[in-house]
């Protein structure tokens, strides 16, 4: 069975560091790379997909509302062509780097309030879906399993890759657990392993309260923005790889081949 870890990266702010950046890259197959709009810079996107090259993993550009002040988690309400624009924008500015390196922006993931935003409001999703079509048909949606998102994007015959979250416990519905909450995130790379084999496996959400909810997962989002990211990505690859998964970048899985 064929599985990819995607993470978060060069987001450069005041916010968040890249230091853990060129070790991340020697473990994850996917990178999601911030555009400039809430981390980054073209300095960032360059040594991210240089790096990225170098160890075999895809590109993926990780748009977000234009709003480094918040790093991208304030809800921002825009009209349809005004998000249009928005991915369109921060998919050319990622590409046009990637093409001094001959390579090429393979998948799109949404950032912060963007991406949380669509998970619940299908009018959105529905709208980034149809720019990140229009771009190309052939770029991978890398989507929350169960979300709006992915509704939206089934309705477009997309490439959709589904992912969990690593580092983060889930409620009931099926949503992440509020980052205001003290069970939010998980910290423990021992627990962590645990939590997303069992889900690979099974094909099903591990929800806090022990519930599993059914659901398909192609991908698994590791953070790079907290003290154990690093941990955290080294033992859940380990586990993965010893319990029989075979680790691809999104654009070299069977699925979207």
């Amino acid at each position: 069975m064929e599985i990819n870890i995607n993470c978060d990266l060069g987001e450069k702010s005041k916010f968040h560091s890249t230091e853990n950046d060129p070790d991340l890259l020697s473990i994850v197959n996917s990178a999601n790379i911030a555009c400039g709009y809430h981390a980054g810079d073209e300095e960032t996107m360059d040594m991210t997909i240089k790096i990225s090259k170098s160890n075999g993993v895809s590109i993926g550009a990780h748009p977000s509302f234009n709003d480094p002040e918040n790093f991208g988690r304030k809800k921002v309400n825009l009209s349809s062509s005004e998000v249009n624009k928005l991915i369109i924008d921060q998919y050319e500015i990622l590409q046009k780097v990637a093409q001094k390196y001959d390579e090429k922006v393979t998948h799109i993931k949404p950032h912060g309030a963007l991406n949380n935003m669509a998970c619940e409001d299908f009018e959105l999703a529905n709208t980034i879906a149809k720019a990140i079509n229009d771009i190309d048909k052939n770029i991978i949606f890398l989507v929350p399993t169960g979300s709006k998102m992915e509704s939206a994007a089934k309705k477009f015959n997309m490439k959709i890759a589904c992912e969990i979250f690593a580092d983060r416990n889930y409620e009931d519905d099926g949503n992440l657990v509020s980052r205001s909450k003290d069970h939010a995130l998980i910290t423990n790379p021992e627990v962590a392993k645990k939590h997303v084999l069992s889900m690979v496996k099974n094909q099903a959400i591990n929800c806090y309260s022990g519930k599993q909810i059914p659901c398909e997962i192609d991908s698994v989002c590791i953070h790079g923005d907290n003290q154990s990211s690093l941990a955290t990505a080294k033992s859940i690859r380990e586990n993965l790889i010893s319990n029989g998964l075979i680790l691809k970048p999104l654009n070299k899985m069977k699925k979207f081949n």
